[in-house]
Order: structure tokens, then C-alpha cells, then sequence
């Protein structure tokens, strides 16, 4: 087991892949050139096994350890951009405007790519390695989804998994991870109010969608309050609301969307229940009505016993134990990684990014000083978890 100086010495190297890939950024599924970039990366460092176009741009390759025979573990990183405008003025930043790599996975890739030279070469281990390059992760319908759907567990014989993401305003060689819910579940849903329109210099001939939505996104957080354990987390949050085209016209119907996070499998059923329930309610009262959708897009990021040990141990040898946050609090973020976790058990933990701009935010960049402890965590993991 091994301390973050044995990786060092991959820094520069990984940092020019890490660059690169800042540059090149690809979304959802269309990752040409993201994929012909690690594949030609895992043929130089002499790994045979390695499959593509899976989930269309996603790649698992296998390193067989020199130690025996033993289980095979899966290590995920996504490999997405997002559809932004990059404002973080680097000398390498995204050369295509309005795409950037704004929630860090070219620093996931470029990590799982300097693990995978180390492991390649080293091979002290027992069993096989599963890398696996994952696409759209930002994206419906989810790449972690379909490479599970598209059978990488059996396909592979992947008997644990493991994800890790960057996470900004954590200190740079620290790793923070939870047991059991670790990130919430993610559901959309979308809500036509149907009224009747008219001119607005008349109400009483109208039934105003805009006023029934309204009574709506108020009563909504009543699920919240009134009618959930306040020691149970439920979010519900409506994010867009449209209606109207003029200012002398009251439309006939409204939109509204909006998204709901929790740790509970009756939770979730209980939100869909009851925002349409609430909302058929206070529609009627008005004379409307209303038309409902939901999705459940992400379950539970739910960390496994055995797997989180293994988690925390490759961290601890990494870094020591006063950097590694085995007690983290459960947070409302969702990651399509739970689909995986769902699949085999396993971890997903997170590595410090520094005093950065958050995820998502255009200013945002991937901290190149946490390179060598992302690859040094995944290393440590493998002779862990395969341990001769």
C-alpha cells in the first residue's frame, strides 16, 4: 500500500491528458473524439482487453492482476461535459464555445487514465480490474443506466464497483464518504393547469391557470412541512413556471416543472401520489384542471458496507486518517453512478478540489493538484480489494 508520493511522478503527464481533454469537451453520448483519446491512451500502456461502443461511446477495459485468480472490481469515471459557457479565463479552456468540462469529468478520466498506466505496469494483484468510461452522466436518458442495461456487470463478471467525483471546497488530498444514502434520488415531474382565457380586464369570465398555479407551487411545500417527518429528507422544488403571451390576455393553461430529491424509496412514492393529488385539488376548487407527469430518473447513491471499508482504507494508506471523513452527511445531490451501485455493491467517495468555483458554475476547473491523489486512491483500492 502506498503513499501520495509513489504517484507523483505521473503529475505532469496526467496534467497535459487532463488539458487536453479541458479543451475537447463532448456532450452526452456524442464522445468521439473523449473516446478515441482514452482508447488510444489504454492501448499505449499494453492493456489488451478493451471494448468499445458501449452505451454508443462508453469503453470498459480489463488488467489482469499477476497475483492469481480472484474477483473482478469495476472502477467508473464519466467522461461528459456540460452545455456551457467556460469563464475560467485557464490557458485551457474549452476551444469550443458554449461545451466545457464545467463539473470536473476530464479530471475524472485523466485519473482513471494514470491508474490505469500504474496498474498496467505494476499488476500486483490478484483477480482483474474493469475500467469503465462512462458517457453522459449529465444527461437523460443516463449512461451509467444504459451500460448496466447493455449488461457490463455479468458481461464482465464485475462483482463490486467503485465511483469517485471531485468536490470543490473540500481541501486538496482530502476524501469525504458516507454509509448507506450518500446522494439522493432524482425525480422530475411536469404540471399543465388548464384554465379558461380571456380578456384580463375580465377575471370573472376566466378561470386564471396562472392564479391556480400559483395556489399550487405554495401548497407544494406543505408536502414538506405538514405531511413528511421533518427527520426524513424530502425536497420539492418548482423550477420553471410559464404562462401567457401579453399583458391584456389571461391565458389558458400554465406549465410548470420541477424536481423532488429524497433518501426514501416511500418517499418518492409518496411525492408522486400527492403532488398530483394536491394539485388536482386545488385546480378543481378553481374550475380547472390539470395534467401530470413524473419521472423517476436516478435512485438512491446508496455505499455498501463491505465496499465503503474498502473505500476508506484505500484513502486512509493514501493520505492518513485525519484526511479521510468517514462520517460525511448525506447530501441532496444526485449521481447516475447509484443505477451501478444498484447493479453490485460497492463506494462512491469524494476527493477535495480546493477553494474552487462549484460544479456546474462557468468559472469552475478541475484542480490539477488533486491528480495524483485520485489516481493514488483508485491504485491503493485495486491492491486492496485484490489484495495477493
Amino acid at each position: 500500500m502506498l503513499s501520495v508520493d509513489n504517484f507523483r511522478y505521473l503529475h505532469s503527464e496526467v496534467t497535459e491528458w487532463r488539458r487536453y481533454l479541458h479543451r475537447h469537451p463532448e456532450l452526452d453520448y456524442r464522445l468521439h473524439t473523449t473516446a478515441s483519446f482514452v482508447m488510444e491512451k489504454l492501448a499505449s500502456f499494453g492493456i489488451n482487453h478493451i471494448e468499445t461502443g458501449i452505451a454508443e461511446t462508453g469503453i470498459v477495459a480489463l488488467i489482469h492482476g499477476e497475483g492469481g485468480d480472484g474477483p473482478t472490481i469495476g472502477l467508473r469515471a464519466d467522461m461528459d461535459a456540460l452545455p456551457i459557457l467556460e469563464a475560467s479565463n485557464k490557458p485551457w479552456s474549452s476551444e469550443t464555445p458554449g461545451k466545457m468540462h464545467g463539473c470536473g469529468h476530464d479530471g475524472h478520466t485523466a485519473m482513471l487514465l494514470g491508474a490505469a498506466k500504474y496498474l498496467a505496469r505494476r499488476r500486483k494483484f490478484r483477480g482483474c480490474v474493469a475500467l469503465i468510461f462512462q458517457p453522459a452522466e449529465e444527461v437523460l436518458p443516463s449512461g451509467a443506466k444504459r451500460m448496466v442495461h447493455e449488461g457490463v456487470m455479468d458481461r464482465f463478471g464485475i462483482s463490486q464497483i467503485f465511483g469517485m467525483h471531485n468536490s470543490p471546497g473540500l481541501e486538496i488530498g482530502r476524501f469525504a464518504i458516507g454509509h448507506g444514502p450518500t446522494l439522493a434520488s432524482l425525480d422530475d415531474f411536469d404540471l399543465v393547469v388548464t384554465g379558461k382565457g380571456g380578456h384580463a380586464a375580465n377575471p370573472s369570465q376566466t378561470i386564471d391557470p396562472i392564479v391556480i398555479a400559483a395556489q399550487i407551487v405554495v401548497g407544494l411545500q406543505t408536502l414538506v412541512s405538514r405531511n413528511t417527518n421533518p427527520l426524513e429528507a424530502l425536497v420539492i422544488s418548482i423550477t420553471k413556471l410559464n404562462a401567457g403571451t401579453a399583458y391584456n390576455i389571461i391565458p389558458g393553461s400554465a406549465e410548470m416543472g420541477g424536481t423532488v430529491r429524497t433518501f426514501s424509496s416511500e418517499l418518492r412514492t409518496f411525492a408522486e401520489q400527492q403532488i398530483l393529488a394536491l394539485a388536482q385539488g386545488v385546480a378543481r376548487g378553481f374550475g380547472g384542471g390539470v395534467e401530470f407527469k413524473y419521472r423517476r430518473d436516478c435512485p438512491v447513491t446508496f455505499n455498501h458496507p463491505e465496499g465503503t471499508h474498502l473505500a476508506v482504507q484505500a484513502a486512509r494508506t493514501l493520505v492518513g486518517s485525519e484526511s479521510v471523513d468517514d462520517k460525511m452527511k448525506p447530501r441532496m445531490g444526485s449521481e447516475d453512478f447509484a443505477y451501478m451501485l444498484e447493479a453490485r455493491p460497492g463506494a462512491y467517495i469524494l476527493l477535495g478540489n480546493g477553494p474552487t468555483a462549484s460544479l456546474h458554475n462557468p468559472e469552475y476547473d478541475f484542480n490539477d493538484e488533486a491528480l495524483p491523489y485520485g489516481i493514488g486512491y483508485w491504485a491503493n483500492l485495486v491492491e486492496t480489494a485484490l489484495a495477493v
